[in-house]
């Protein structure tokens, strides 16, 4: 101690220097959530609670702290920065914290490699995109399934005019629901379809007109696409097709699918939010990792 300088004089300096220390810290901790772009558009109110959340919760990979300590490095993580979007975004949406957690558990489930994968007996018939593409997408669903007639066409239109175009490969797998009437003929129907060459032209046809189906009308829809439709209504008495969609809904069943959509992305369960947009941030991600772990 400076022997010149008194002790109340030493405390009152120690004082102030730990009162400025701490009176910087929230700034400094609030700035990560302006970090993230879309969290500024939040207003005060959210951006608080994103904040408290970032600061509670730990991204499952590209950094071991907290949201907050993560997004303070310089660079970030860009997948810190994607989880930090994506929960800025639910917060929007009005989610609890512990839906936040949830949610956040549910996407490590989707994307990092945990236990075997699921495996499948893919058709070609049924698939979009080019072969050889770095992510596979399988997507079981039901021809009757009012959810899948939105999902399944969004989902097909992002993957081939998107910006993800030519990065992921994806397959249609039918399983028809017994509680959606005429879930069978309609899965026959897209079955015979693709055998036919025009798999997806029908399965947008059977969802755009999904208030007019009719089993009694597939055949024309048929004819309508350019097909033969003595060839189709052959198909749809085909006892090999019946086959073809019994064992398409069986592999679901042993793949532990319960409702329709449900996906799988590498042939990892997608336990994620089953949105479009939240699909096409996993799969950013997924590719995101590929190109990192391919880096020499």
């Amino acid at each position: 101690m400076n022997p010149r300088q008194s002790p109340s004089r030493s405390l009152r300096v120690a004082v102030l220097c730990c009162t400025l220390v701490l009176a910087a810290a929230p700034a400094t901790r609030a700035q990560s959530a302006a970090a993230v772009p879309l969290c500024r558009s939040l207003g005060s109110d959210l951006e608080a609670k994103v904040q408290g959340v970032f600061e509670s919760l730990h991204p499952y990979d590209g950094c071991d702290e907290t949201f907050a300590k993560c997004l303070a490095r310089k660079p970030p993580h860009p997948v810190v920065l994607r989880l930090a979007e994506a929960l800025c975004r639910q917060v929007k949406e009005g989610r609890s914290r512990s839906e936040l957690e949830r949610s956040l558990t549910r996407r490590a489930q989707s994307v990092l490699p945990l236990g075997k994968p699921a495996t499948f007996s893919l058709d070609e018939s049924m698939a979009t995109g080019i072969a050889g593409a770095p992510i596979t997408a399988v997507v079981y669903a039901c021809a009757r399934c009012p959810f899948c007639k939105v999902f399944v066409p969004e989902l097909h239109r992002e993957l081939v005019e998107g910006p993800l175009k030519g990065t992921v490969r994806l397959f249609f797998r039918p399983f028809p629901l017994k509680d959606h009437a005429s879930s069978t003929e309609g899965g026959l129907a897209i079955l015979a379809a693709a055998r036919l060459g025009a798999f997806w032209p029908f399965l947008s046809k059977l969802y755009s007109d999904y208030d007019a189906f009719c089993p009694k009308l597939l055949p024309d829809w048929a004819a309508g696409l350019g097909l033969e439709r003595a060839v189709f209504e052959r198909y749809l008495g085909d006892p090999t097709l019946r086959d073809a969609l019994v064992a398409a809904k069986q592999e679901g069943l042993r793949n532990k699918v319960e409702a329709t959509p449900t996906l799988f992305l590498d042939g990892r369960k997608y336990l994620y939010d089953l949105t479009v947009v939240s699909v096409v941030d996993v799969l950013q991600e997924l590719l995101e990792r590929q190109t990192e772990h391919a880096a020499p």
